[in-house]
């Protein structure tokens, strides 16, 4: 049925969402930009946004510690690679690997997912 929670496995990643698309996006965001999804530490499956991981955990979400921005956290799902963070925080909004677009826009939700200072 459209609108539930569908899984993905065509990734090398688990990733769940709600009507996941071959490259991440997910019903809440779908420009052409939206091709990443992330793990949190409560997690050790891939969401598109933090509005799927509300959809599929019964528990708040966990953001990433700086001193654990070395961790791989961040599928590409373009080329399905998966990045530490602080490769995708350095990556100036492109995937270091294939070259595609990530959605710069992003940068407005980073305080969900990882504990940065504000800028």
């Amino acid at each position: 049925m459209a609108g539930e929670p569908t899984g993905e496995d065509a990734f090398c990643v688990p990733v769940r969402g709600i009507a996941v698309d071959s490259e991440t996006r997910c019903s809440h965001y779908r420009t052409d930009w939206d091709v990443i999804a992330i793990t949190l530490p409560c997690c050790e499956t891939f969401f598109p946004c933090f509005e799927c991981h509300e959809t599929y955990c019964e528990h708040e979400a966990e953001r990433w510690p700086p001193d654990r921005f070395d961790e791989r956290a961040i599928l590409c799902g373009v080329c399905d690679s998966v990045l530490a963070i602080e490769t995708y925080l350095a990556s100036e909004h492109r995937c270091p690997h294939c070259e595609a677009a990530f959605n710069p826009g992003c940068t407005n939700h980073w305080d969900r997912y990882f504990r940065v200072e504000s800028e």
